[in-house]
């Protein structure tokens, strides 16, 4: 019967997924074929039982059975109740493949049922041939074909029996039976069973809470099971469908209630309506009798947790019901609060006349409200982490507190410097919200022109590791020792391109010049109706010498350039005040000299002087330190980074009195209080707190509309790398069949074939996403030489890694985000690893395959919300499944994508660990050389022999050190005395190389006993995973 004809679009998504879904199964367990060329074997690689006998010969083990199995079908629980004896229906189904000749002829389903009764005797088993072998017996006489349903009766922790119901392939054949008859393999396999009343298991793997449904209905055994009323089928790919969210969840209140106009006219009324909402809310949400009422299993320890997030959410309602009162009592806070609602609405225009948005989510006002002392230097001594699912807007609600904090440091005087470093551990990351930050503060900057307040443009600086910007640009007459920042190649500026749209005018009219008057890399508007004067550089800044001479409003960039602080005197400016400022006009503030800059100016051969500085000295230091995706800080990483963290809220404690606050979010909340503790020396919290029922809290609340369905991929006598390629070849395959036959496709699947183009845009881009580099080189390579069962166009493919040049990183997300007209010319296969996993918000992407299960399962939370960020969305998990951690998540796939918070890792980060020590002491004791002593020496120290001489004017130098380092650290107990020793012996190496007169003229930071400072905070070891060679 044909579908009714769907013309909404989301909907129309909806089909278009599960079509896609079926036609990959189809192509995979060999549905839609019924004769083929080839051995079904080589083709099909779903759905299909090898011989039992083969699979217990294999020298492969238990893996065996996982790779190819023999058997498919569940494991059921069974009720006390049911006495000494059970009755239920089977019914099982399969085909056979048959060579005739040079041909593989497919039979007609072999459908058998059986009414059986068992006895439950633990430990028995009972095998069903009858009804199966009789059919195969009549339709392949001689064929050694035999299949079988056995049941086998346990008794389960509980000591309540359970039924482990399999379909067996028990086939014998001979060597000319296996030739005849595809090896024995029987394909299409599926296994029913209906009329059993059950009971469900629990899933141990997780530990009981008053928020989580730990049941599950029945156990797969080597496939998936769906459940209908009392009917349990097998099915090839375990499957869960995530629901998209709506960000509101208050009776009588529509989503715009926070509409930023309303806020720029008065926020403090609707906060006090929020406010109450919330309590109104949370007043039936955590009634105890209600939470209790929804478990039969209530415990102690569920009563005591129940309690005790109860206590939690309390908490946050009191510290936004705070918020909202402080901007009653604060005038200027008031005032920089409206001031930055009225940006955002500015900042929310599309380019076309619209807006993409009007209006605050709930969350994120909440958030904003909670975290309103912040912007009064208060609160820093806990880490804020938000954690909301991908897409809720976390970046807008960061450059909501920013915005209004670089309102409020206008107003206390502080006309220029840094409010703002946003650190992303990821260069991609960094790149995708620079044009978000720079529209954000280009709206504030019309809004402060029209406020007439004083002081600098708002402004934005980029700063990057990896080579991707310069660190200066260099005036070197010899042109080889220029590199690729050549200030006489007319193509240099172009490639230092940082914003696709002006962000004052949202039209592609910028320019790239390069000053060599001014000596700045210059984004320019030509647009002559730009709100912005044209006859300035737009206010962005992204080489680095260029960040710290303007000091713009917000620095956004990758973590990794922390390092720089122990050989960058000119990073100063971040956490303090800059030695001056110059007296040439556009040259910007000045720093320590050197013999290339004698008067601190970073203009090469500048003739100006330094002057005062334009501002209070205290008021330099950054107001945030903002880390994105927290959870990437970890192992190595996050333990470097928590010394350098320390080392950033020391020097700026010294040079400005002030402590910055640390904003976060993080994809996980498995031992957020331990990582803050280990990295900030902070205690932490979350925002918002989570709900007592997943799926119904206030800030958010599950739709009926479907976000992304995720499906697990066990391939069955095939490796992986076949069954990814064959599964491309089936989702381009698709694609081109719909772009053939739209009117044909649509009417099959009930769509209106009127949005042919709209669903073949949003779906005909797939991303493979792989965890290590050598298996996404190897879907390259497959592309050219294993698709040519695409029909035309042929896909066009990319690749998207960290060996990607920044410039093409940039080119792929220009073409994903407005691809060509021609659907020939479009990017169709994005093979991406980690880097692709945070930040990448583009519409279009909905359709991920997966190779191999990423090795937490925070990347795999984060890497499958890169699809389906609008629309439906297809995220297939293809499991290496003879590896434990891929065969237990299989098992329980679904629950691990619901309750995909619970299952994540703990982060490991340790922050006494000898060897990071032993890597970042250089660049913790080079940094206070940098910035705390050269200016009490009034000259350079850069050179051994000064620094020698510098020691040798103060004797106690390297004891105050230590102990000032070791302090910093936190090393002040016995746990940590042999580390305090480690630092001691570092000084005093330190000061006996320095005594050396063969060293005189070295740099001094050279001079360290085990080497210089880091130049990253990248530069530890690489990670190697080690792991058995797989049989495939």
């Amino acid at each position: 019967m044909p579908h009714t004809a769907i013309t909404d679009r989301y909907q129309a998504a909806e089909r278009f997924v599960d079509w896609l879904a079926d036609f990959v199964v189809a192509d995979a367990t060999g549905a839609k074929k019924s004769a083929l060329e080839v051995d079904p074997c080589g083709l099909f690689w779903l759905g299909r039982l090898a011989p039992e006998e083969e699979i217990a010969e294999s020298k492969l083990g238990e893996r065996a059975e996982r790779l190819e199995p023999c058997a498919v079908g569940m494991r059921l629980g069974l009720d006390a109740e049911f006495g000494d004896m059970v009755s239920f229906d089977l019914r099982a189904s399969f085909a056979v493949w048959r060579k005739e000749g040079d041909r593989w002829i497919k039979s007609d389903p072999i459908d058998c049922t059986e009414s059986v009764s068992i006895l439950l005797n633990h430990g028995s088993t009972n095998r069903f041939t009858t009804s199966i072998q009789r059919e195969l017996d009549s339709r392949f006489p001689d064929s050694g074909l035999a299949a079988a349903i056995e049941i086998e009766v346990d008794t389960s922790r509980d000591g309540l029996p359970g039924l482990t119901v399999t379909l067996v392939n028990c086939s014998k054949p001979n060597q000319e039976q296996k030739n005849a008859f595809a090896r024995g393999r029987l394909f299409q396999c599926e296994l029913e069973v209906s009329g059993l009343p059950t009971r469900e298991f629990i899933l141990e793997a997780l530990p009981d809470s008053f928020r989580y449904d730990r049941h599950v209905p029945a156990w797969g055994i080597n496939c998936g099971v769906s459940v209908e009323g009392s009917v349990f089928t097998t099915v090839d790919l375990p499957r869960h469908d995530k629901p998209r969210p709506q960000f509101w969840n208050a009776p009588g209140q529509s989503e715009d209630f926070f509409s930023f106009e309303r806020l720029a006219d008065d926020p403090v009324a609707p906060g006090r309506e929020l406010v109450e909402a919330l309590r109104a809310w949370g007043d039936d949400a955590w009634d105890m009798e209600r939470i209790r009422s929804r478990h039969a299993d209530w415990s102690e320890e569920m009563e005591r947790e129940a309690r005790r997030e109860r206590q939690g959410f309390l908490e946050e309602v009191e510290r936004i019901a705070a918020g909202v009162a402080r901007l009653e009592e604060d005038q200027d806070l008031c005032r920089a609060f409206r001031l930055m609602n009225a940006s955002m609405l500015i900042s929310a225009r599309d380019g076309k006349g619209g807006f993409k948005y009007t209006s605050w989510r709930p969350f994120q006002i909440g958030f904003l409200y909670a975290n309103l002392d912040a912007c009064r230097n208060e609160g820093a001594d806990i880490v804020d982490i938000v954690w909301f699912t991908t897409g809720g807007g976390k970046t807008e609600t960061y450059l909501g507190l920013i915005l209004t904090a670089a309102f409020l440091d206008r107003f206390r005087g502080k006309t220029t410097g840094v409010t703002a470093w946003s650190r992303f551990p990821l260069r991609l990351l960094s790149l995708q919200q620079t044009q978000r930050f720079a529209n954000a503060l280009a709206a504030a900057e019309m809004v402060r022109r029209k406020e007439a307040i004083e002081g600098d443009p708002f402004g934005l600086g980029f700063l990057v590791g990896s080579g991707a910007t310069p660190n200066e640009i260099k005036r070197e007459r010899n042109r080889d020792r220029r590199g690729q920042w050549d200030y006489e190649d007319d193509s240099m500026p172009d490639r230092l391109r940082m914003l696709k749209v002006c962000p004052f005018c949202r039209t592609d009219s910028i320019e790239m010049r390069f000053n060599r008057r001014y000596w700045r890399l210059e984004h320019r508007c030509t647009n002559s109706d730009c709100e912005w004067d044209i006859a300035q550089p737009l206010p962005i800044w992204v080489v680095d010498f260029e960040v710290w001479r303007y000091l713009p409003t917000v620095i956004v960039g990758t973590l990794d350039k922390a390092a720089g602080i122990a050989l960058q005197a000119n990073m100063r400016g971040i956490i303090g005040p800059p030695m001056g400022y110059c007296s040439e006009p556009e040259h910007g503030h000045t720093y320590a000299t050197r013999w290339s800059r004698p008067n601190g100016c970073l203009v090469p051969d500048c003739k100006g002087s330094p002057k005062g500085l334009p501002m209070d000295p205290s008021l330099y230091g950054v107001s945030f330190r903002l880390q994105d995706e927290l959870h990437l800080l970890r192992d190595s990483l996050g333990a470097v980074d928590a010394h350098y963290e320390a080392l950033y809220d020391h020097l700026q404690r010294h040079l400005s009195g002030t402590r910055p606050k640390i904003l976060a979010s993080s994809a996980t909340l498995s031992g957020y209080e331990r990582q803050s503790e280990v990295l900030y020396g902070k205690k932490a919290r979350v925002f918002p707190y989570p709900e007592p029922q997943i799926g119904e809290g206030f800030w958010s609340r599950e739709t009926d509309k479907r976000m992304r369905s995720y499906l697990a991929v066990s391939p069955r006598g095939q490796t992986v790398e076949f069954a990814v390629d064959r599964m491309m070849i089936s989702l381009q395959s698709a694609i081109r069949e719909w772009l053939r036959d739209p009117r044909g496709v649509a009417e099959k699947i009930g769509v209106d074939p009127s949005l042919a183009d709209f669903l073949v845009d949003i779906y005909g881009t797939n991303v493979v996403y792989g965890n290590t580099l050598r298996d996404l080189d190897a879907v390259v390579r497959s592309s050219e030489t294993q698709w040519e069962a695409i029909p035309k166009p042929a896909p066009n493919v990319t690749s998207m890694t960290g060996r990607t040049l920044f410039s093409d990183v940039s080119e792929v997300l220009e073409k994903l985000e407005r691809p060509d007209a021609e659907f020939a010319n479009r990017l169709h296969v994005v093979a991406a690893s980690s880097m692709m996993s945070h930040g990448v918000d583009i519409d279009r992407l909905n359709v991920m395959v997966m190779l191999g299960l990423p090795h937490t399962t925070a990347e795999f939370i984060q890497a499958t919300a890169r699809v389906g960020r609008r629309w439906p969305a297809l995220a297939f998990v293809v499991h290496r499944i003879a590896r434990e951690r891929d065969a237990s998540v299989f098992k329980a796939f679904p629950q691990y994508v619901a309750q995909g918070d619970r299952f994540v890792e703990p982060i490991p980060i340790t922050g006494h660990s000898r060897r990071v020590l032993e890597r970042t002491l250089p660049g913790l004791a080079f940094a206070r050389i940098l910035l705390l002593h050269e200016p009490r020496a009034g000259r350079s120290i850069a050179k051994a022999k000064v620094l020698r001489d510098y020691l040798d004017a103060h004797p106690d130098f390297c004891e105050n050190e230590s102990a000032t380092i070791a302090g910093m650290l936190g090393y002040t107990d016995e746990m940590t005395a042999d580390l305090s020793q480690d630092v001691r012996w570092w000084y005093e190496r330190l000061a006996a190389n320095l005594g050396d007169p063969a060293h005189a003229n070295e740099w001094s930071n050279s001079m360290g006993p085990k080497g210089g400072p880091m130049l990253s905070l990248r530069d530890v070891e690489e990670q190697v995973e080690i792991r058995g060679e797989d049989p495939r």
